[in-house]
C-alpha cells in the first residue's frame, strides 16, 4: 500500500490529503467497517488518525492526536466548528487521549483536514501521525511536558523507528503515576525521586535522565523491532515480554499504583465527563470558551484554571453516576461490525449494576480491550455474558437484552446466570 501524493485525484473525484492515503470504493485502505457483521469481527490491526481514517456505520472516524495531549482554546472550539459542517457533529474520547470525529463524510474529508491543519493539529506525514502515539499525564509538571516534546520530535525525526500502527508511549512523570491502567507499550514513570524507563508488560525498569529519556526510549523501541516484535505488520511489547525477551540493564523493581479518577476538582483543574466518552459539538464549543483543555485517556477533558465543572447538559460531573461504570462502544448501527445496539441498554443497567460493566457490540472489544468484572458481548444470538474476561473470552452464558432488563438485579450476583 502506498501514500499518494498532494492533490493527488483518488476514487470518487476527491483529492488525498497532504501525506494521507486515499480512499477506495472498499473504504480507506480497503479497511471497511460500514459492511454487516459476519461470525468473527475485523481485526484492522490500526487505529484511525486525520490522514487516515477508518470507515464505520456512520461514515468516517477521524481521530485528532492532540499534541501533549492538551487543546487550547482555540484548537477546541476549531473542532467544534468542524465536527459538524464535516461530520455528525459527535466526538468521542479515545482510551489513549484522542478525539475523535464521526460521521466525517468522505467528500468533506480534505477539507477537514485542512481545517485541522490551520489549528496546528496535523502532522506533516501519515507515518508522523501513526508514529506519534502518546498519552501525556494530564496533571503534568515542567519535567513531564519536556520530555513529551523530545519524545514528540524523536518520532518525527527521519531515523525514527517504523512502528505497530498500535504500538504507543506513555509519560507518566507527574507527582503520582496515573496511566498504569492506560494502553502503552513503553512507559516513561516517576518512581519517587527517580525518572524510569519501564517496557509494558514487566515491573522490571532502568533508571533514565530527563535529558535522554526521549532517546532512551526511542533506543527501547528499536530494540523491540531487532527482537522479533512484530509479525504480520503487528505486535504489542508486553507480548514480546511474555515470551521471555528482555532487554538488559533493566533491573529495578517497580510496583504498581492504582489510580481510579473521577470527575471533580484535580491539579490543574476540573476533570468532567461524557456518556460513554461522546459529547455534541455544542457541548465542546461551550467547554472552550472556559479555558484549555487536556484530554485525558479516562473519556474526560480536564478544564484547566478551573475550580468548578459548567453548568452544562450532557456533563457527568457527580463521581457517583452510575454511567461512570459502564463502558460501551458505539455499536450498531454507528459501527458495521456491530450486531446490535448498546449504549441504550447500557443506559438502562446502570443503575442497577454494581462493579466495571463493558458492553461490546462485538467480539473485538474496542472500547476495553482488557478484561472487566462483567462483560456483555452482543452476538447474532443476544448477548454473552463474560465475569472477569474479554469482549472475545469464553462466555458463561448467553441471555437477552430484553431478559437483562426483565432482571437486571441478577448481574450483581457473579454467580449468577441470566437467561
Amino acid at each position: 500500500m502506498s501514500g499518494v501524493g498532494k492533490g493527488a485525484p483518488v476514487a470518487g473525484g476527491l483529492s488525498a490529503p497532504r501525506g494521507g492515503y486515499a480512499p477506495s470504493p472498499r473504504g480507506y485502505l480497503g479497511q471497511d467497517e460500514s459492511r454487516p457483521p459476519g461470525p468473527d469481527p475485523v481485526i484492522q490491526g490500526w487505529c484511525p488518525g486525520a490522514l487516515r481514517p477508518m470507515v464505520s456505520g456512520d461514515g468516517l472516524v477521524v481521530r485528532v492526536r492532540p499534541r501533549l495531549g492538551r487543546l487550547s482554546m482555540e484548537q477546541a472550539a476549531g473542532i467544534a466548528a468542524l465536527a459538524p459542517a464535516h461530520g455528525n457533529g459527535r466526538i468521542d474520547l479515545s482510551a489513549r487521549a484522542n478525539v475523535q470525529l464521526r460521521g466525517v463524510r468522505e467528500d468533506g474529508h480534505a477539507t477537514l483536514v485542512e481545517g485541522l491543519r490551520g489549528l496546528g493539529l496535523i502532522d506533516t506525514d501519515l507515518a508522523t501521525e501513526t508514529r506519534r502515539n502518546i498519552v501525556v499525564q494530564p496533571f503534568h509538571d515542567a519535567l513531564t511536558l519536556r520530555i513529551a516534546a523530545d519524545l514528540t520530535a524523536a518520532l518525527a525525526a527521519p531515523d525514527a523507528p517504523d512502528l505497530p500502527g498500535k504500538f504507543g508511549f506513555a509519560v507518566d512523570t507527574g507527582a503520582a503515576r496515573v496511566l498504569e491502567a492506560t494502553a502503552a507499550d513503553i512507559r516513561i514513570e516517576r518512581h519517587g525521586g527517580a525518572l524510569l524507563l519501564r517496557p509494558d508488560g514487566t515491573a522490571l525498569a532502568k533508571p533514565v535522565p530527563p535529558d535522554t529519556a526521549a532517546t532512551e526510549a526511542l533506543a527501547l523501541a528499536r530494540w523491540f523491532l531487532a527482537s522479533g516484535g512484530v509479525q504480520g505488520g503487528r505486535g504489542r511489547m508486553a507480548a514480546l515480554i511474555r515470551s521471555g525477551a528482555l532487554p538488559p540493564g533493566f533491573g529495578i523493581e517497580t510496583t504498581a499504583q492504582g489510580f481510579e479518577p473521577g470527575p471533580g476538582p484535580v491539579p490543574g483543574g476540573v476533570l468532567v465527563g461524557f456518556a460513554f466518552g461522546q459529547m455534541e459539538a455544542g457541548t465542546l464549543a461551550t467547554l472552550a470558551r472556559s479555558g484549555a483543555l487536556r484530554v485525558t485517556p479516562w473519556r474526560m477533558l480536564l478544564v484547566e484554571g478551573a475550580d468548578q465543572a459548567p453548568d452544562l447538559p450532557g456533563l457527568i460531573t457527580d463521581p457517583a453516576d452510575p454511567l461512570l461504570g459502564v463502558i460501551a462502544c458505539t455499536g450498531a448501527p454507528g459501527c458495521g461490525q456491530a450486531h446490535r445496539p448498546v449504549r441504550d441498554l447500557a443506559r438502562q443497567l446502570a443503575p442497577h449494576l454494581d462493579r466495571l460493566t463493558h458492553i461490546s457490540g462485538c467480539a473485538k472489544g474496542c472500547a476495553h480491550p482488557g478484561p472487566a468484572p462483567l462483560t456483555l458481548t452482543a452476538t447474532p444470538e443476544g448477548f454473552a455474558l463474560i465475569h472477569n474476561g474479554r469482549a472475545d473470552a469464553p462466555a458463561l452464558s448467553h441471555t437477552t437484552a430484553a431478559a437483562l432488563l426483565a432482571r437486571p438485579e441478577r448481574l450483581s450476583d457473579p454467580d449468577a446466570t441470566p437467561l
